[in-house]
């Protein structure tokens, strides 16, 4: 039989062998795309709000824009309202979102946790947590600490339900092969289970960083000198759109490096796959 396949792909020139696919799907782009997407956004707009098609009341010119973050930067004032709110970001998200991870992973390995917690995390999971701003506040007083407990609930609840997604997402086939070669437990959860789960994780706090920025805003509108919340309040109140967009601009950055962050944690974590 495989003497006749030889001869059929050797007499017939338009048999080729199918080329090697091992790799898997793994998704590629340029770079540079995403760059110009925003650039030709930027243009357009420009290109309205200069022609008249867009009105300055609605959306101020780019240029205008970048005038105001250029003043914000000679002035120092970026930095007074920027290094507020990347620590209260970076240690309210880091707090939630380890006990979320930790809090994920006991609720995807043990039954008894899972039973026990699963109906708390999908009771809290719903509440808008920038409605119990005014009783973090009660709780933890209207200095840094209830900014810090907001943006860590926040944080803390999709990175829960995103970690235990991730570990029953599993193949189960690898953990009894780990078990028929009488891997310990620990092994089957380091070797195993973790970097099948690393995916979904990452993918979980990607979601969560966005969350955390989300309530870093209201968090800073209420009792917050200083901070990219506090900014936008003040211009919002001036009606200010140049203002305002600026901070609105410096929080799609901030989300933009928190997003670049976690892509690579993805490359070195998931440097494994290929």
């Amino acid at each position: 039989m495989a003497d006749v396949s030889l001869a059929t792909t050797l007499t017939n020139p338009d048999t080729r062998p199918v080329p090697f696919r091992g790799g898997g799907f793994k998704p590629s782009s340029p770079k540079w795309v995403g760059v110009a997407v925003f650039i030709v956004l930027i243009a357009l707009l420009e290109f309205g709000t200069r022609a008249g098609y867009i009105s300055n009341l609605t959306v101020p010119r780019p240029s205008d824009v970048l005038g105001t973050l250029i003043d914000l930067t000679r002035s120092g004032m970026l930095w007074k309202h920027l290094v507020p709110s990347v620590s209260r970001l970076i240690v309210g998200a880091t707090i939630g979102a380890t006990i979320g991870i930790a809090t994920g992973l006991m609720i995807g390995l043990f039954s008894m946790v899972r039973a026990g917690l699963v109906p708390l995390v999908a009771a809290i999971f719903p509440i808008p947590k920038i409605a119990l701003l005014p009783l973090f506040v009660v709780w933890f007083g209207i200095d840094e600490a209830s900014k810090y407990a907001l943006i860590a609930f926040g944080t803390f609840t999709p990175t829960v339900v995103a970690t235990y997604g991730a570990v029953d997402n599993v193949d189960r086939g690898l953990i009894r092969m780990g078990q028929s070669f009488s891997l310990s437990w620990t092994t089957i959860v380091t070797r195993i289970v973790l970097p099948g789960a690393m995916s979904g994780i990452l993918s979980g706090l990607r979601v969560s960083l966005a969350i955390a920025i989300i309530l870093l805003v209201a968090a800073e509108m209420l009792g917050a000198e200083y901070g990219i919340g506090a900014y936008i309040l003040q211009a919002g109140s001036l009606y200010d759109l140049e203002r305002l967009f600026a901070g609105v601009t410096i929080l799609s950055l901030l989300g933009v490096l928190t997003s670049g962050a976690v892509g690579l944690a993805e490359k070195h974590l998931l440097e494994w796959r290929g």
